[in-house]
């Protein structure tokens, strides 16, 4: 399993990124994909989740700025993050079927049991 983010940057305090990812298999045959995040020093988070019908969540800190996607036919995830401020500074990742996270941290043991891309950096300056 193969997951490629980008989209990363550094962008001044209230701007905007999209992230994209793009999974090996098809998007729609997994159950759930999400976005994660972890900040130097701090453990990964859940950010955003979107089930497979459509149904999305989002971790408090992101709620309204943050949107996550998905183009079936194009099989990608996005997560278009608006509004960015400093705390958004992270690497972030994207993840299949690594569902009810949306909010919370991950264990390192969680962690090893799902497959991670090499992440893209935001920084929010």
């Amino acid at each position: 399993v193969q997951l490629v983010e980008s989209g990363g940057g550094s962008v001044q305090v209230g701007g905007s990124l999209r992230l994209s990812c793009i999974p090996s298999g098809h998007i729609d045959s997994s159950f759930c994909m999400g976005w994660f995040r972890q900040a130097p020093g701090k453990e990964r988070e859940g950010v955003a989740s979107i089930e497979r019908e459509g149904t999305t969540t989002y971790a408090d800190s992101v709620k309204g700025r943050f949107t996550i996607s998905h183009d079936i036919a194009k099989n990608i995830l996005y997560l278009q993050m608006n509004s960015l401020k400093p705390e958004d500074t992270a690497m972030y990742y994207c993840a299949k079927d690594l569902c009810g996270f949306t909010g919370f941290t991950v264990s390192r043991t969680i962690q090893s049991k799902v497959y991670w891309g090499q992440g893209t950096q935001v920084t929010v300056s």
